[in-house]
């Protein structure tokens, strides 16, 4: 589990968050929600996935979030950025949990999701910021 204070603190378990924290405290982070995350509320929980919705089963975080009754979030990566022309054509907003932290803990030091993003998003996403693109 991961808090997104002032000080970033990391504490591991067993516990599952469903036993650690109120239901409407937890919003499990994932590409697939149609809510978008637009700030960071210290008074909440945010559960990092993992790549399985790209390479295991799609929309399989979405999924559990429903069945355990969680709020959604997604990153404000369509907001923000636009899609980059490649000869690969390939567009991903599902992130590596290193990346989602990285994009959230730029946002919270800087308060601006273009910054927060440009940290996080590998261009290799097939996203890029629209002052980047000439």
């Amino acid at each position: 589990l991961i808090s997104l204070c002032c000080i970033f603190q990391m504490d591991t378990t067993q516990e599952s968050y469903l036993d650690l924290f109120p239901l409407d405290a937890i919003v499990y982070l994932t590409p697939d929600s149609e809510n978008v995350l637009e700030d960071i509320d210290p008074n909440k929980v945010y559960i990092l996935g993992g790549l399985v919705d790209e390479s295991i089963q799609k929309k399989l975080t979405l999924q559990r979030a429903r069945e355990q009754s969680l709020q959604t979030a997604r990153l404000p990566i369509r907001e923000y950025m636009v899609k980059s022309l490649s000869t690969k054509n390939y567009h991903s907003e599902t992130l590596a949990i290193n990346q989602v932290f990285d994009v959230l803990s730029k946002y919270y030091e800087t308060r601006s999701w273009p910054a927060a993003l440009k940290a996080g998003v590998s261009s290799g996403k097939g996203y890029m910021l629209p002052d980047a693109v000439k």
